[in-house]
């Protein structure tokens, strides 16, 4: 729990060797912000192999899990996110270890932070803000984990003694969802609505109020709190700081960035002269060549191909589009395996995906241009910002509480459709609404979460033909490293 090590990004994320400082040196907690900003990014230097927080765990257990994606790649490549997809996995899988050393790493980074600022020479406000940033993060964080695992271990202080664990038997023991929800995810949330700043008035890519409204309305629409649901998203809406940007596949491109729909994603870039991303976040999920070919001589790509081929677009998802739907193409990649001109489909930078290739679909918003966009060679850490929360969700959340209490459903749904060229609806319900969500926010890691809160997992799966067992699968697998670590007081999920 007490890993420190920082990582590196634009600007605020940019870390310079400190020699020892005294405890209530200001720098010295900066410090500490930094390296609980750059978990988001990663954590392990070896590649997010034991600590994911947003890489391939994150995508297996998000997007490939659900009735988006598949896995892609190879049948045999990376057994245990095949066991993912197809619900197989045990306590045993190595992704889903990742995941709780991720999140229980970079909540450990939140908490040191938390303790230097306690101490640090700041000023109020600074510390106030400082302070709202990271509790959003550990909020971000344990939602995550309680919507892998359920209930999990709460970790708010930074444990002064490597016995903690002995005297304090609540570092190891599981305490119930509700009670993660409302002793840290809330409360931490609460925090930053009241002290953060709003957008424009703190550095772009810092977290703001609007960021602490969404997520906390998205965390009360897990918990079925209408009220506080339609109460927060309306005051994001009123801000006036957020708006639909006009194309939506440019949002997935570097020029969409911090645009006027961003409320909070995760920042990558460039340092030390290298690219600083989220380990093989797009080279994963890029399409794979099989046959070598080359003819993309313009492009800095020796091998003809963009990547590993996992985390495919699924024909359930395709189908999911209405006709004319402008998102369809900004969200997967078509490729013609039986091309007539002898070459496959040309992306919007003029990259041309080799016949060759391996899927006939791909994830166009995890694609990163390496001609048009900044690259330094490292395709393990393509400069990629990962959107996690937009003005679109914003608009969808508050049209599915206005289907729950009353009030104007029609509004933000239709701004939503509109901007994707369709029609507006004249009548929408809930499933309406369920619908526009997962075709607005597909391939971004929300679609597994979402059919198990609105409790029809098992039957989506299912008819999708995954062996998904109805109060089993809903959750992830405790890791057994953990429940053996802990001396057998972490208890293990229903059905593993």
């Amino acid at each position: 729990m007490l890993v420190l090590a920082a990582s590196c990004s634009k600007s605020f994320l940019e870390v310079p060797t400190t020699t020892p400082v005294p405890s209530n040196d200001p720098n010295a907690a900066q410090d500490f912000v930094t390296a609980a900003y750059s978990s988001l990014i990663y954590i392990d230097p070896g590649g997010g192999w034991n600590y994911d927080t947003h890489g391939i765990s994150f995508v297996a257990a998000t997007n490939i899990m659900s009735d988006d994606a598949d896995k892609g790649s190879f049948a045999l490549d990376q057994a245990g996110i095949n066991d993912l997809d197809n619900f197989t996995e045990t306590s045993s899988n190595s992704f889903v270890a990742a995941l709780w050393n991720g999140y229980y790493a970079g909540i450990a980074r939140t908490n040191n932070a938390l303790n230097a600022l306690a101490v640090a020479a700041l000023d109020s406000a600074t510390l106030k803000r400082l302070r709202g940033e990271m509790l959003f993060i550990r909020a971000y964080y344990y939602f995550n984990l309680v919507r892998f695992f359920g209930g999990v271990p709460i970790v708010t202080y930074v444990p002064n003694d490597p016995q903690a664990a002995v005297s304090d038997t609540t570092l190891v023991t599981r305490a119930s969802a509700a009670d993660v929800y409302n002793q840290v995810i809330i409360p931490d949330l609460q925090y930053g609505v009241n002290n953060l700043p709003l957008k424009g008035q703190t550095a772009t890519g810092r977290i703001t109020r609007g960021a602490a409204e969404t997520l906390l309305a998205k965390v009360y629409m897990y918990l079925r709190n209408w009220d506080q649901v339609k109460s927060l998203t309306a005051d994001v809406i009123s801000s006036g700081l957020y708006s639909l940007v006009p194309d939506y596949a440019t949002i997935w491109r570097q020029e969409g960035d911090n645009n006027s729909e961003s409320i909070f994603e995760i920042q990558t870039g460039e340092y030390s002269g290298t690219d600083g991303g989220i380990p093989l976040y797009s080279e994963m999920q890029g399409p794979r060549d099989l046959g070598g070919h080359w003819n993309n001589p313009t492009f800095p790509d020796p091998t003809g191909d963009r990547g590993w081929g996992f985390c495919t677009p699924t024909v359930n998802l395709i189908n999911a589009y209405e006709g004319g739907d402008l998102r369809k193409n900004a969200t997967i990649i078509f490729v013609n395996l039986s091309s007539p001109t002898g070459q496959g489909d040309t992306l919007w930078d003029g990259y041309v995906i080799p016949v060759g290739t391996q899927s006939p679909y791909y994830n166009y918003k995890a694609y990163h241009s390496e001609k048009l966009e900044s690259f330094f060679t490292n395709r393990d850490r393509e400069i990629k910002n990962v959107h996690l929360l937009r003005y679109a969700e914003v608009l969808l959340m508050n049209a599915e509480a206005a289907t729950q209490i009353g009030g104007d459903v029609l509004t933000p749904l239709n701004s939503v459709r509109v901007r994707a060229g369709l029609a507006p609806v004249a009548v929408a319900d809930q499933n309406v609404v369920w619908q526009e969500r997962r075709v607005e926010l597909a391939m971004e890691h929300d679609r597994f979460f979402d059919i198990v809160r609105q409790g029809r997992a098992a039957q989506v799966m299912q008819a999708n033909g995954k062996n998904f067992v109805a109060g089993k699968n809903e959750l992830l697998p405790v890791p057994g490293t953990q429940i053996a670590l802990s001396g057998g007081r972490l208890t293990q999920n229903p059905g593993y």
